[in-house]
């Protein structure tokens, strides 16, 4: 019963958020404020991503404003950008989803910015799949906070991707077990113009649109800075 619940209480956020319809515009807003959301995490003095976690990343995702909602059962929904590291640099972007519900006596709604990292090629290799489950198909971790990077060594070896969220101030890691994640090909095709492969994309294969640019290079920024701070 409890899982109908959720599912309807998901089904009422996918389709107040989800099927609006994205233009392009909409989609460039999306990347601009994940880069906002991102400049604005990493310029906090030590409640940001650590500095061994960053050099560690092979993907990046950042979900601007992740729709959070509840009467009694609560669901989750958002859409972000990622970008992967190659050997070329940083990629070009691709959308996804995020849909989870949870469980246990809540009421009332808010919106949440998420980062997810993929800190080894397993959790990169996750990210390029149509879809899968968090805690499921792949190991997540909330991610540890500081940027001194003293940070637990144990998501070396016990995760794939590791979570963070801000909400009203407040940055910290997030548990997204059973949350799912899919390749937004729709609107990845509304911003490319044409049908893309998640693999080319994120593999370096296509061009980063010039408007995508300052997203791209704010995530290259920081792990160069990461790197240079070892």
């Amino acid at each position: 019963m409890k899982k109908a619940i959720a599912s309807v209480c998901l089904s009422f956020l996918l389709t107040s958020t989800a099927f609006a319809g994205s233009t392009k515009e909409d989609l460039q807003g999306r990347i601009d404020a994940a880069r906002v959301v991102l400049d604005q995490i990493m310029a906090a003095k030590d409640a940001t991503v650590p500095n061994n976690i960053l050099r560690s990343a092979t993907c990046v995702a950042v979900v601007p404003s992740m729709k959070k909602g509840a009467i009694f059962v609560g669901g989750q929904y958002g859409q972000g950008v990622v970008t992967c590291r190659t050997g070329r640099g940083w990629s070009a972007p691709v959308f996804i989803r995020m849909a989870g519900g949870s469980f246990g006596f809540q009421f009332g709604g808010q919106e949440t910015d998420l980062i997810l990292i993929a800190v080894n090629d397993r959790g990169m290799q996750d990210l390029l799949k149509d879809k899968f489950k968090i805690g499921g198909d792949a190991s997540a971790a909330a991610g540890p906070v500081g940027r001194a990077g003293t940070a637990s060594t144990d998501w070396k070896m016990n995760a794939e991707l590791l979570s963070y969220s801000r909400a009203k101030g407040l940055f910290a890691g997030i548990d997204l077990d059973g949350t799912s994640v899919s390749q937004n090909k729709e609107d990845t095709e509304i911003y490319y113009g044409a049908p893309e492969d998640f693999n080319k994309v994120l593999g370096g294969d296509v061009a980063v649109p010039d408007a995508a640019k300052p997203f791209v290079l704010a995530v290259a920024h920081y792990f160069v800075k990461a790197k240079a701070a070892h």
